[in-house]
């Protein structure tokens, strides 16, 4: 028998009903009014990319050559089809996680962004302050504008994640460092022993560092918000941005090539156990597809790693991480296993932990929500995930986040 179809003059719903509806959202007035049609991840894109100029929205949005990556990470999602439980009490449910013994309050944090601080003002502080006052983490890039110390002041759940050479001063210098400012988790990035080709930057004007020229004056002259409110009020308040954690200052605006950052090339297994006996607190590789990989990491002492494929940005044509995930779970024995990439729906976080992933992190989404609404533009983003795995965790039939099984799922795409 159909669900019955509720017309206008039906009796009116209690309003506590409607918390985590889509007409509740609508028309709570405590969200600002540029926020009020953010109903999904998704719906930040858009608006983000009329704000920022061409070469910033490029460098965010794009992949690398013909974007396969980035189009299959999304696509994996719809390999799966959930298999919900019913007539399951599910009122005491709630999507709080652990991870590396601290208890948050979802199952999903912040991917390592760079530059983020040039497409919202103080970026990565405003995130890093955005995710501590939800209780999430938030990893912080190696290539950001600020300086790691400030962005760990500002939120206590940041973890750091570095791009090193294999050169073991810079290694040890920059270890030291983010042990000094307070930081209890290391991510190394492991899939970029060199640059990629991303094709995109050259054709949106971008450029690192950026080079003063006409086309960019253009781009920030015809994007006045972002020009007069980010760019200018940074200048204003702090000075030029600099990148300022890869062993030397190199400003964001400059005519001088980028300093040669070391070889990432030899980095190896070698740096990654010299790595794991000068740090002290829990350490994380990210860039794990290879179940080889996976089990040489948990061999070598390595605490966690995140199967991703840099948001599709490195290798083209590299596998989707949620593919993968399944099997490297086989070979991690008691490491934790994480997972980004594609990730942009409740739906997308509950097949991930189904398939064996303990958490998850998304990147682009909640930088939109920065550049367009500043910190409560992501709180706003935020409770839209969370109440989404709230949700989705009724429908499906569980209260907790670790009944999420395979069983719940349904493979609806032959395996690639």
């Amino acid at each position: 028998m159909p669900d019955t179809v509720h017309t206008p003059s039906a009796a009116p719903l209690d309003p506590t009903a409607l918390r985590h509806t889509g007409a509740a959202r609508r028309v709570d007035k405590s969200i600002p009014r540029n926020l009020r049609s953010m109903l999904a991840l998704q719906d930040f894109e858009d608006p983000a990319r009329r704000y920022l100029p061409k070469p910033m929205y490029g460098y965010v949005s794009g992949g690398t050559e013909n974007n396969v990556s980035l189009r299959n990470n999304r696509e994996a999602f719809d390999d799966y089809s959930l298999v919900p439980r019913s007539l399951v009490d599910v009122s005491g449910r709630n999507t709080k996680a652990t991870l590396f013994g601290h208890t948050y309050d979802a199952p999903f944090g912040f991917s390592p962004m760079g530059g983020t601080s040039m497409a919202a003002f103080r970026g990565d502080t405003l995130l890093a302050a955005a995710a501590a006052e939800a209780n999430i983490p938030m990893i912080m890039s190696g290539a950001s504008l600020q300086r790691l110390e400030d962005v760990r002041a500002a939120g206590r759940t940041t973890w750091f994640q570095a791009y090193l050479p294999g050169e073991e001063k810079p290694i040890t210098e920059l270890v030291n460092r983010v042990a000094a400012a307070g930081f209890e988790t290391l991510v190394l990035t492991v899939d970029v022993p060199v640059g990629a080709n991303r094709e995109n930057n050259v054709r949106s004007g971008f450029s690192r560092p950026l080079r003063p020229t006409w086309p960019l004056a253009w781009q920030c002259g015809i994007h006045p918000r972002w020009f007069f409110g980010m760019f200018i009020k940074t200048l204003l308040t702090d000075g030029m941005p600099h990148f300022e954690n890869m062993g030397y200052r190199t400003p964001l605006v400059t005519r001088r090539g980028e300093r040669d950052r070391g070889r990432r090339d030899q980095m190896s297994w070698k740096e990654v156990e010299m790595m794991r006996r000068m740090w002290k607190g829990k350490f994380v590789l990210k860039g794990v597809l290879s179940k080889e990989d996976a089990h040489i990491a948990r061999e070598s002492g390595v605490d966690g790693v995140i199967v991703s494929n840099h948001g599709g940005r490195q290798l083209d044509s590299s596998a989707a991480p949620l593919r993968v995930l399944s099997g490297i779970v086989d070979e991690a024995g008691d490491m934790t296993v994480m997972m980004d990439s594609g990730v942009r729906r409740g739906t997308d976080v509950l097949k991930a932990l189904a398939l064996g992933a303990k958490f998850v992190f998304i990147g682009r989404p909640f930088l939109y929500a920065a550049a367009i609404g500043g910190e409560a533009g992501v709180r706003h983003a935020i409770k839209l995930l969370q109440d989404e795995v709230d949700r989705d965790m009724a429908l499906i039939g569980i209260s907790r986040l670790t009944d999420m099984r395979r069983e719940l799922l349904m493979e609806t795409r032959e395996k690639r």
